[in-house]
Order: C-alpha cells, then structure tokens, then sequence
C-alpha cells in the first residue's frame, strides 16, 4: 500500500507542501519495497517554519508553565491511545520487531512524562539576605526557536528526547526528522497538534543536507538538538556554534562489553545478545565489542554462539514476529557485509555467519542475520569504525586490566558494560573506563529520561546533554535578580 505523503510539512499550525519540491523514496525494509514518496524541503521551507516558530515565542513563552504542562499531559495520553498504531508504523517504515518499536516508542514516552513535571523542572531558587539586605533570585527563561536534527533508528525515541522538554520549558521548535522514517514524525505531529498545542509552537520539515544547513545558520534558531553518527555531529556542533546557537550534538560510538570468568552464562548470553543484535545494532548504545577476560571468560562464547544461529530473522510488519528484522537500505546492509568481508580478510575468524541470510516472503528485504567475530584486532576497520549492524566483535583479553585499557583506546564513549558477581570488578570497571553510560549486568545501559544521555569523547559534541535536567537547562537560559528595598526614608539620607 502506497501512503499519502503529499503534505508532509506542518509550518504555523498548517498542513502543506510545496510545488516543484523534489521528492525521496520511502521503504518498507522488510520487503525492500517503496511505501511512498516524501517531499523535501529546503532553505525556502526552513525559513518559513522557523519565522512561524518566531512569531509564536512570545505568546507561548508567556504561557504560564502549568498550562504548558498541560498540553503534555494530553499528549501523554493520545500517545497511549495510540500506542499500538504509532508502534507498527515503526515496523513498517523502519524494520524494527514489533517489541522493539514499542520500546522506541515507550522510551520517548517517558520523557513526555517528565515533560509533565516541567512546574518542579523549571522551579527556580532565591537566597535571601546574601548581604544585608540583599536577596538573590536565579528563574530560568526559555531561548525562543529550538530546532531538532533526529535520524532513522529511533523515529519515536529521540524526536522525543527534544521536544516536548524544549516546548514545556516555554520555546518553540522546528523538528527536522530523518527523510528514511517521516511516517512517525508527521503521526507524533497530528497528535501533538491534536493535544491543544497553539499554532507556530511546533513545526515540521523535511530534506537533506540544506535543510541542515538551514537550521544551523538561520539567525533567528537560537539551539539546535542532533543525533547522528560522528563526523556529521562535528560538522553540525562546529557549524551551529559558528553561527552563535547552543548545540547538543550526540554522535556515533563503539561500546565494549566485558565478560568476566565468573559472570552468569545465561543472564550474560541473554544481556549481550540484545546488547549487540537488539534492533539489528542500529542503535549507538549497541554492544558491538566483546572482551572475554582469562580463559574461564570464554565460557560464554559457544552459548553466544549458538545463540546467535538460532536468532531467526523475517519480516516485522506481520502478525508474527522474528527476532530480528531489516536493516535500514540495501546500501547499508551491503557496507555492513563489507566490513565483515575486511575482517575476514585480515585474519578475523567469522564464527556466526548471518551474511546470507534469506527470508522466503521478502526476497528483497534489506536483511542480515547475526554475525560474530573472533580475534578481532584494533588495526581492523571492523574494529575502529562504528558498524551499525548485526554483528559482534570478540577479543580475548588476560584479565580486567587490559580490558579497561583496551576500551579506553576508543575514540568513542558512550557506554560500557560488564558481565560479573565481583562488587570490586564491577567497582573498579565502572571508575575507571572512559565512557558516560555504564552498565553493570546490564548489556544497554541507555539511562532512563530522569538522567542525562551522557556520552563522552567523540560520542558528544557540547555540554549539555540530552534528558533529565540537563535537558532543562540546555532549553533555557538563567536570569539572576539582586534585590535590595530600602525602610521609608533610608535612600534620602545623603540629602539631609
């Protein structure tokens, strides 16, 4: 079935396309068929978005926070009404397993939840008589048009992460998804304008590059929110902060998992297969680097193994669901089978081979299958460059101490994690690696909304990060208020 996307740009409370647009191919990657073309926008389309955002400011900026809340708290509940629908549109345009579209999507949800509390987030603090006296005040103000640069693996999650904190805390916003999954950002957009969101408040566009490059320079955007693989969050964080705006700018990474000799076979096992294949490792959170530690930390390896082989993969925009579904284009797909190619021609051992894979509905779904790696070394593409894939790099390390050392090596660091029963391994492993998100026995550490995603190195680009409160206060700006009042008669002694 082929989708309507004929009028996918929503600028000042309207639906509406432009003439002559050029126009983007949309997939359903379980099948490798087109559901729809997507009209492009450019600097044109930008600009007309981010004024209609301008002229909204001062009016939702003197909106009273409680009634800013409000309109999430609607919007909260039309995301539960339509909870299932939003969730299968993700498996159709994206690929993800049914189960796996709605943690994308449950995920984004919690931060509309702590949206919710924007009346304690945005709650500022007084310090009476700091002199005599003298009161301090610090209140936090919103910045004006926010803009958000999302890509195609979580079309629910991360739209989510941006928005609806930025709107509570009193901005307005210009949301720029990925062109690869459109369908959920225009269904979150229906629905956001359906929970009493004031005309302008919201806006959405759609292209490539030049809308990027829209956002970044457009004088009247004042922060812009992105998430994307490294090299183009430098370019977004140097390019957005050139121009004068706060950026946030999360980008790719590598993240290593250790296994210690006495970690759990089956927890571990059940951990690092969803760590490393859960959303066909489409994600910058995945655990794409195993690090077994002596001998004995090779005893998860045959389970990993088998494990692996028995992961089924298939279409997700049925009933029945596989374990795993498509990755996003065949173009992907074959720089995934690429790397894994290098890597064998280099000397590493392919000892789970997904590469091909074949599901008999969909001969022409972008599939791979899992994929695991042994002796991988750090001079290797496969090694050093974030895959975004199915597949799993094993290395064997002789105790804790490499382990650490060799994960410190990344240029990377978002996450890391460590299978173990040991209170000093997990102790010294969780103070000494060099990633911002750590895992203890747990495979994905991705914080939940209350904490900040808290990628370091090359992962991030800025110094606010995206959720919790640091959310709040890269969305605002903090004004501080010396007060001094003086007794009847105290200003007109220098008179007398």
């Amino acid at each position: 079935m082929t989708l309507n996307l004929s009028t996918p740009f929503f600028i000042g409370g309207e639906w509406t396309t432009f003439a002559g647009a050029p126009r983007s191919t949309v997939f359903n990657p379980s099948l490798g068929e087109p559901i729809g073309e997507l009209p492009l926008g450019g600097t044109a389309e930008v600009d007309a978005a981010v004024r209609a955002a301008h002229a909204a400011f001062p009016a939702w900026a003197d909106t009273p926070v409680v009634e800013r809340a409000r309109v999430m708290f609607k919007y909260r509940t039309l995301i539960e009404q339509h909870f299932d629908e939003i969730a299968r549109l993700i498996c159709k345009e994206h690929g993800k397993t049914y189960a796996e579209a709605r943690g994308d999507l449950y995920r984004g949800y919690e931060v509309v939840e702590l949206a919710c509390a924007a009346p304690t987030l945005l709650t500022g603090e007084l310090l009476p008589n700091i002199a005599r006296g003298i009161d301090g005040e610090l209140a936090r103000y919103p910045l004006g048009v926010c803009a958000g640069i999302t890509p195609f693996n979580f079309p629910a999650m991360i739209p989510l992460w941006m928005f609806p904190l930025a709107l509570v805390c009193g901005n307005t916003f210009v949301l720029k998804p990925s062109e690869r999954v459109p369908l959920t950002a225009i269904r979150l957009t229906q629905l956001l304008a359906e929970a009493g969101l004031p005309k302008g408040v919201f806006n959405l566009v759609h292209g490539g590059k030049e809308s990027v490059d829209a956002l970044l320079k457009h004088p009247l955007v004042k922060a812009v929110s992105f998430v994307g693989s490294t090299p183009i969050a430098r370019y977004v964080y140097t390019t957005g902060t050139a121009h004068g705006k706060r950026v946030q700018a999360n980008g790719g990474a590598k993240n290593y998992v250790v296994i210690m000799p006495d970690a759990d076979v089956d927890k571990t096992v059940e951990g690092v297969m969803n760590a490393a294949f859960g959303c066909a490792g489409e994600r910058c959170m995945a655990g794409s680097s195993v690090l077994t530690v002596g001998d004995r930390g090779r005893h998860v390896l045959p389970e990993l193994v088998k494990a692996a082989q028995a992961m089924t993969v298939g279409r997700t925009d049925v009933e029945a669901q596989p374990g795993m579904g498509a990755v996003i284009t065949a173009a992907h797909r074959d720089r995934v089978r690429s790397l894994v190619d290098d890597g064998e021609r280099a000397g590493a051992k392919v000892i789970a081979d997904g590469r091909g894979v074949k599901v008999k509905d969909a001969p022409n779904g972008f599939y791979l299958g899992a994929t695991i790696v042994e002796d991988v070394r750090t001079d290797m593409k496969l090694a050093q460059e974030e895959v975004f894939g199915p597949v799993l790099n094993v290395v064997h390390m002789s105790d804790l101490e490499q382990a650490i050392a060799l994960a410190n090596t990344s240029s990377f660091g978002n996450g890391a994690a460590i299978f173990t029963r040991s209170g000093a391994a997990a102790r010294e492993f969780k103070h000494r690696v060099k990633a911002g998100m750590i895992g203890v026995n747990v495979g994905v550490p991705a914080p939940m909304s209350m904490f900040p995603f808290s990628g370091w190195n090359e992962s991030f680009f800025g110094d606010l990060h995206m959720q919790g409160r640091a959310g709040v206060q890269f969305y605002t700006q903090p004004k501080v208020t010396t007060s001094r009042w003086f007794i009847e008669g105290e200003g007109d002694i220098w008179r007398k």
